[in-house]
């Protein structure tokens, strides 16, 4: 980057926090710095031991955050995989993602990515290794649109022509419910004992559920110790001075209220930035909000590429250059996310999906649910499901599942359950200050009609800024386009039975 984008940069974030001191008169950045995206599966906020969670320890997200920024609010686009991912390559909504707004659907072959665009216009080596953009099929792509594949990341340096600089997408499974193995023995492996974890309100305080979750923050653990390998390497060949070093996750956790929702614990991930040839002072913690399609423009005005007027997305480098904290430009206070088909998990003759508009502030979540007569997480019916056998099939199978259904008809449960699985009304509205666990819904409540009608204007405005088809009606079957993958089946009732209190 030159000196003169820098100082315009700095001019920017001078100008829109006036009361701060954002200029700091260094030497320039590299011009092409090297960039290293980590990318969980299914990892959660606020599930790292820098934001405070008791029980999972996460040394190298906490090392990249203590040494780079760490960001507070940091929101995926949509809650569901494919979509999610998209939106991060393409710098888009993934409502402008055509088909691939949908899970287990086709990239659309008219989108430009960011690793392509580096590598077209920036003179990048890229590449990613295990899951890149996926699920999904990439047509007549070369590719992966997340870049070329790769066994791991030190065959890919081992590819790398001198003196060229990398861009590689590292995308773990972890924390990805089916790919643990032996959960129980990767738990005692990782040191996570179930009776340490804390379980949020939305779920049963049950040793099941205590199981399930310290499976995860086993995975967790998983990925952290992965991605750190990654800079070992890094440090060992005089690279990771240079390079950007970013780690985050494709949305929240697989467990009720979580992936697949527009509730916090479904779309807000960690995401911290390490960079000690850009970010002058490190250790800052960052308020602004920012969705993670913000990385593709960031990622380019880094390595020098010019961001096509086709990415809606908005780079945040100002944040990294500056030397101020806490919310930095003030237009960064607010995200917006949403969901249309994850799984066909409706009932028979419906191919469609559950969609779904939100807006985040400060203070409150807005959520618009388009269909509200469907079921969020997918018909509970399995014997008059789309798919034969599917059963609450937005909703990953696991221990916390077989737990809430085996026991729905207690009472301490019920209400939990039908948090997670029942039907909901048209608008959604929360206090996430006074209720950060968003179960109280105010959108009928007399003395919040002035905020639930600014927030929904608020909403369909940018909605309609941007193209989305849901909000202008120009394609009102877009959840509906051919799925290529698998559901959660109903597992046997005894499997179920296993679970009764």
């Amino acid at each position: 980057m030159r000196i003169a984008t820098r100082i315009l940069l700095l001019g920017i974030v001078a100008c829109l926090s006036a009361t701060r001191s954002a200029a700091r008169a260094e030497a320039p950045v590299p011009e092409k710095p090297n960039i290293l995206f980590a990318f969980a599966d299914d990892w959660g906020y606020p599930h790292a031991g820098i934001h405070g969670d008791p029980t999972v320890r996460t040394p190298t997200f906490d090392r990249v955050a203590r040494e780079g920024v760490l960001f507070r609010h940091a929101y995926i686009s949509s809650p569901s995989c494919t979509p999610s991912r998209g939106a991060v390559l393409a710098g888009k909504h993934f409502w402008q993602l055509g088909a691939g707004a949908n899970l287990w659907s086709q990239f659309p072959e008219d989108i430009a990515t960011y690793p392509d665009l580096l590598a077209e216009h920036g003179g990048y080596f890229v590449g990613h290794t295990r899951k890149g953009w996926a699920p999904g099929r990439i047509g007549d792509r070369e590719h992966n649109p997340a870049g070329p594949g790769f066994p791991n990341f030190a065959r890919f340096l081992e590819a790398r022509p001198e003196g060229q600089p990398f861009c590689f997408w590292f995308g773990s499974q972890d924390p990805h419910r089916g790919v643990r193995g032996d959960g129980a023995a990767l738990r005692r492996a990782m040191g996570i004992d179930p009776d340490d974890v804390v379980v949020p309100p939305m779920l049963p305080n049950a040793p099941a559920v205590r199981e399930d979750i310290a499976e995860y923050y086993a995975q967790v653990q998983r990925f952290d110790r992965d991605v750190g390998e990654l800079l070992e390497l890094l440090e060992e060949q005089g690279e990771l001075e240079r390079t950007i070093v970013v780690i985050s996750s494709d949305h929240g956790w697989s467990f009720p209220r979580g992936k697949t929702n527009l509730y916090d614990v479904g779309t807000r991930v960690p995401l911290a930035v390490r960079w000690p040839d850009g970010i002058g002072t490190p250790g800052r913690i960052v308020t602004d909000f920012v969705n993670l399609g913000d990385l593709a423009p960031t990622f380019l005005e880094a390595g020098g590429v010019d961001v096509p007027e086709s990415i809606s997305a908005r780079s945040f480098l100002p944040l990294l250059l500056t030397d101020a904290e806490g919310r930095i430009d003030a237009s960064r206070d607010y995200v917006l996310t949403g969901r249309e088909r994850h799984t066909p998990a409706q009932e028979r003759g419906n191919p469609g999906g559950y969609p779904m508009r939100a807006i985040r502030t400060d203070r409150f979540l807005y959520i618009r649910n388009y269909l509200p007569e469907r079921w969020p997480e997918g018909t509970p019916d399995r014997k008059n499901a789309h798919i034969e056998n599917a059963w609450l099939g937005d909703a990953d199978n696991g221990q916390t599942k077989f737990y809430l259904w085996a026991n729905r008809d207690c009472p301490e449960v019920r209400p939990l359950y039908d948090l997670a699985y029942a039907k909901r009304p048209a608008e959604e509205l929360y206090d996430v200050q006074q209720d950060p666990h968003q179960f109280d819904n105010l959108a009928g409540d007399p003395d919040y009609a002035s905020v639930l009608r600014e927030l929904s204007e608020q909403l369909s405005q940018h909605l309609r800024q941007t193209g989305d088809p849901r909000e202008l009606g120009t394609d009102p079957e877009m959840d509906q386009v051919e799925y290529f993958g698998g559901i959660p089946r109903w597992p046997g009732q005894q499997v179920i039975d296993r679970f009764r209190k």
